[in-house]
């Protein structure tokens, strides 16, 4: 079999585990969708089991993530642009993290907050962005094996999503500043909106990494 042969199957080996990650950190985007709903409706049962789903969730990525840096490092010699798989799983780990780290701060505003600032719609918007983000990494991922034009397509249309995000991210900054009276309020729907608009920068650049990795197939 020749070296060719071999790089490409195991970039596709570590393509899978990628795909397992997303699908992963897809399921946690979700979730958090679900917060600011369950938080208007009190629903503390609610509440609880999205935070530990995501929790899990967040393990189960970081595990993933180290499965792909010791299966690089075995067939490392085999692909030129290990770095690149590498730095695309280590940036999906980041992206679980932010799930976490926004469900958390989010979890922990007043519902009396989002209903009077009317906020709890525009977050639930951004997070929907999102999860619309990760949805078009999950399938570019899975067009990398079969479909590597449809992939790069694809890639351009989260970009679109990334644009609309900062958007809807200034927006709901202003709002907050005129909306929100309570500094410590403040600060942490600042840091829920701010995260989804951070966490939307770290998807774009796994869709550019995707698209390299795409090119290389």
């Amino acid at each position: 079999m020749y070296s060719g042969e071999l790089e490409v199957q195991a970039k596709r080996k570590a393509i899978a585990v990628l795909q397992d990650e997303i699908n992963r950190i897809l399921n946690a985007a979700r979730e958090l969708a679900t917060l600011p709903d369950l938080m208007i409706k009190k629903d503390k049962a609610g509440i609880k089991d999205a935070l530990e789903q995501i929790s899990t969730i967040e393990e189960e990525v970081e595990n993933l993530r180290r499965k792909i840096t010791r299966e690089v490092a075995d067939i490392g010699g085999l692909i030129m642009n290990r770095e690149n798989l590498l730095n695309t799983a280590y940036t999906m780990d980041e992206i679980a993290g932010y799930i976490t780290g926004i469900s958390f701060k989010l979890s922990n505003v007043k519902s009396t907050t989002l209903k009077n600032a009317k906020i709890d719609k525009d977050i639930t918007k951004l997070i929907e962005l999102v999860v619309d983000e990760v949805y078009k990494l999950n399938e570019i991922i899975r067009s990398l094996n079969t479909n590597t034009a449809n992939a790069i397509e694809l890639a351009q249309e989260t970009q679109t999503i990334e644009r609309e995000i900062d958007i809807k991210y200034r927006q709901a900054t202003l709002k907050i500043l005129t909306e929100v009276a309570n500094t410590k309020e403040l600060m942490l729907i600042k840091d829920v909106i701010e995260g989804i608009e951070e966490m939307a920068d770290k998807c774009q650049r796994v869709s550019d990494s995707f698209i390299l990795l795409a090119l290389s197939l």
